[in-house]
């Protein structure tokens, strides 16, 4: 099972994803084939690689113990498909996995082009199979069509020496020796045919845009696509996109120089590289850095070696980001980053201005955090003496460096005691518990924790949400950690108190890294599965089965990423993103 599972991986890839072949003899690139004004082209240029991955033993017996693949196997329809598996195996005279790598094995072009134009062109490493190959789907598709009534859907015309085929009156394809190329219409294969005698300064490789995406792209990778933005930034959707992140504070300030940049770009750039069971995708685009007096500055590093901090490290993390980001320069720039002030600012200023005590937000507040944000997401354990709630939230946190942590921790010790004397004021209003305020001590550091009490409470087991939090401030040295919960807390205090002992090195010219741990991740998941499924039936109408079927397949997917890393920043004057997976195949 688990061998007809690793074609259906394979067949899925072979559609979904394209390359540039290498040749030594026969046709030119199959690049050279694409038209100049192709909006995207994806190109696999070592498919053998990616098949070696996700259709490997590994991959296919893990795919094979999923819930959701077990639960397929006995539909009738899954069964009918993999006969038909079966059929072209004795039809090709060959096992799958050496069918599909001389299928495919030169590479794989996908091309989407102007008047919803999509073009594919298949290297094949066999000339013969891909001829019999050719020659039972016509078949196949002939009876279909006679036992119909519609024999004239399929047709052959010979158009520039080549014979082109429709097998549906709409699709067009035509085998050249051992190139297929496909189109979605009849005008896309001639567009294709007539480039194949064409000098060359009508294909993509002409394009400008793709000369230098390819010339930044540096050595070609398993898989690489180009994408001419400029098109695409015309579009409603794509303008409509980048208005709201300009609108929302929050993304402002977490893609404020990533999307200046995208915006301004002429082509982004991508490549998959394959190693072992890392997959690694870099991007890049030519958008225009922001400048030092842009009102998006705050967002990137002004110094060659400025550069987010690494993420810091405590038990059970789920996730972890570290942001470059000056808040005082942010805030600075409200007036030309929000134009239009809306009601949540206005309300998130008079709120600031009551904690702080009418201290102006941008020069006496914000002046004094550093540009180092770093955010810490981890798995909870609960004390059963305590309690245990029913839905079980990851505690998360806040950390900054502060420019003057004396003469400045008092400021925000009362702006916090403020802030949780106003919760308590408006749970008292509605005749709701509030939380009470503690000041212990953890490794030297005298913190502050305010939590809801279950001395009433006598089954503990069970216990509302809200017992997820128990916000804790703590300032020990520069630093200042805000946390959802005191545990939390005194992790962090050990981190830094850690990290003060050895000297931390910034990323330069990166100013955004993220880090996700897939274990810790779906232990969370696994934990709340229940209220999970509950939220299924009632939100989306699911079936209790198709509900905890849908959870446990995400809760397994979620285990085959070991650790996921993005970093955003900027790669010789160019935007770049890479985003780092690193996979952990179950066994089944």
């Amino acid at each position: 099972m688990s061998t007809n599972l690793g074609l259906v991986l394979s067949i899925a890839l072979s559609f979904l994803v394209p390359q540039i072949p290498l040749m030594a003899q026969g046709p030119p690139p199959a690049v050279q084939w694409i038209p100049q004004d192709a909006v995207i082209s994806v190109q696999i240029s070592r498919p053998r690689i990616l098949l070696e991955l996700l259709t490997g033993k590994e991959m296919t017996e893990a795919v094979a113990s999923l819930p959701f693949y077990q639960e397929q196997t006995s539909k009738a329809q899954f069964k009918e498909f993999l006969n038909s598996i079966k059929f072209l195996e004795t039809a090709l005279d060959t096992d799958w996995r050496t069918g599909l790598a001389k299928l495919t094995g030169g590479g794989i072009t996908l091309a989407i082009c102007p008047k919803d134009t999509v073009l594919v062109i298949i290297d094949a490493e066999d000339e013969r199979i891909l001829a019999r190959l050719h020659e039972v789907f016509l078949n196949i598709v002939r009876s279909g069509a006679e036992k119909e009534g519609h024999p004239d859907r399929i047709a052959s015309m010979d158009y520039a020496g080549v014979t082109a085929w429709t097998f549906d009156g709409k699709e067009s394809h035509a085998i050249i020796g051992k190139r297929l190329v496909f189109a979605n219409r009849a005008e896309g294969l001639k567009a294709a045919l007539d480039l194949r005698a064409a000098s060359g300064d009508k294909s993509l490789t002409a394009n400008p845009a793709f000369q230098a995406a390819k010339r930044a792209g540096g050595p070609e990778a398993v898989v690489t696509a180009f994408v001419d933005l400029k098109p695409l930034m015309h579009l409603t959707r794509v303008a409509q996109f980048f208005e709201r992140l300009r609108e929302n504070p929050l993304a402002a300030l977490a893609f404020a120089g990533m999307s200046a940049s995208v915006r301004s770009a002429n082509w982004l750039a991508l490549g998959l590289d394959v190693e072992d069971k890392t997959l690694t995708i870099r991007a890049l685009t030519d958008g225009k850095p922001v400048g030092p007096t842009s009102p998006a500055a705050f967002a990137l590093p002004q110094n060659a070696g400025d550069g987010v901090w690494p993420n810091i490290s405590v038990p059970r993390r789920v996730a972890a980001l570290s942001l470059y980001r000056d808040l005082h320069r942010f805030y600075s720039a409200k007036d030309d980053i929000f134009p239009d002030r809306t009601s949540g600012l206005i309300f998130f200023e008079n709120m600031m201005g009551i904690f702080f005590t009418g201290r102006d937000l941008t020069s006496e507040v914000l002046v004094q955090a550093g540009p180092e944000i770093r955010i810490v997401v981890a798995e909870q354990q609960y004390d059963p003496a305590v309690g245990i709630p029913e839905v079980k939230l990851p505690a998360f946190a806040v950390v900054l460096r502060l420019r003057h942590p004396e003469q400045f921790r008092e400021v925000v010790e009362e702006a916090w005691q403020k802030a949780v004397g106003l919760i308590n004021f408006t749970r008292g209003q509605k005749a709701l518990p509030g939380l009470i305020i503690d000041r212990p001590i953890h490794g030297g550091t005298k913190y502050t924790v305010a939590y809801f009490s279950t001395a009433d409470i006598k089954d503990r087991t069970k216990l509302d949400q809200r017992f997820n939090f128990r916000p804790a401030l703590a300032m020990p040295g520069e630093y200042l950690i805000l946390s959802s919960t005191d545990s939390l807390a005194c992790d962090l205090i050990d981190a830094v108190s850690q990290e003060k002992e050895r000297t931390v090195t910034p990323s330069a010219q990166t100013h955004s890294l993220l880090e996700i741990e897939g274990s810790p991740l779906a232990s969370v998941l696994h934990a709340n599965q229940e209220a999970l499924v509950r939220g299924d039936m009632v939100k989306k109408g699911k079936t209790q089965h198709e509900a905890e079927t849908g959870i446990t397949m995400l809760t397994t997917l979620v285990r085959f990423f070991d650790h996921i890393t993005l970093t955003l920043g900027t790669y010789e004057g160019l935007t770049q993103a890479r985003l780092r997976m690193k996979l952990d195949l179950p066994r089944p």
